[in-house]
């Protein structure tokens, strides 16, 4: 996706612009730690929608910048940019099927008690945008589609909904081995175990639930992790994003606050020590 909207000229970020945080940054990429509820850049999808992550952190920044890889509106997390077009073809590579290919990771909350592990290898039919896939084939056959999944933790709710005594879920370490369209949302909704907040591939109720009585009205889905080669260095790169006050709260509330993976919340830690 190595490709900018030049519709809007780089210049300096006025005072009063929004902002993103700033997870890395050197003369050949940036990373940001991308909103719920945030465009990666247009989309005919959401044709109205007047806020893009492409245009504000040009602007935050003074120059073009090349998004790298995709990441769906109502997922947060991990946002890597290349600064030229050069890099951007260089990084290519590391988000498509090779071997040296960069390594993504989510944390997601799911309906139900998930398995401790389990690999889902399920094709994916990508259902394309106009503007994002323009280029793309419209007739290509199931793609194929691996996904790794960990369970950290469940918890069981004394609430009824959808005819149940109670209500159960899981906190999953995610790893898709594909970057396909959603492919996180639909490999869940196969498995049984769709990700809460998910308006097209989960279950209504539940969502509404935690939107309501949980003040949780995002999808849960945040890419917390991205490891990737420099491409000039070549040394291996790990970036991480915190996670919004709705995570932090819900994570608190299910006691599942030192469940996460540990070195993702070493490095959190000292950061926040850091920039305290």
């Amino acid at each position: 996706m190595a490709s900018a909207d030049p519709s809007q000229a780089a210049g300096p970020c006025p005072a009063t612009a929004e902002t993103l945080p700033i997870l890395y940054r050197d003369q050949y990429l940036v990373a940001v730690n991308k909103p719920s509820g945030l465009l990666v850049h247009r989309s005919m999808i959401d044709r109205h929608e007047t806020r893009f992550a492409l245009q504000i952190l040009r602007e935050q920044l003074g120059q073009y910048v090349y998004p790298l890889h995709r990441l769906d509106k109502p997922t947060s997390g991990v946002l890597l940019f290349g600064l030229s077009p050069d890099i951007a073809r260089a990084m290519a590579p590391q988000f498509e099927q090779t071997e040296h290919k960069a390594v993504k990771r989510y944390l997601a909350v799911v309906r139900g008690w998930a398995p401790e592990s389990v690999l889902i290898d399920h094709p994916i039919t990508e259902k394309l945008d106009k503007i994002a896939d323009k280029n793309a084939r419209k007739d290509k056959p199931a793609q194929a589609a691996i996904s790794q999944f960990c369970c950290l933790a469940q918890t069981e709710l004394a609430v009824a909904i959808e005819g149940f005594a109670s209500s159960r879920y899981s906190l999953l370490d995610c790893i898709p081995q594909h970057g396909r369209k959603h492919q996180l949302r639909r490999h869940c909704k196969h498995m049984g175990h769709p990700i809460i907040g998910d308006a097209k591939h989960g279950r209504g109720r539940h969502n509404r639930y935690f939107k309501t009585q949980l003040d949780c009205p995002r999808l849960l889905l945040h890419a917390y992790s991205m490891q990737l080669r420099h491409p000039i260095s070549r040394q291996t790169l790990t970036i991480n994003a915190s996670l919004d006050a709705c995570w932090q709260q819900l994570l608190q509330r299910f006691n599942w606050a030192d469940k996460l993976p540990p070195n993702y919340t070493k490095d959190i830690q000292e950061k926040n020590h850091a920039a305290g």
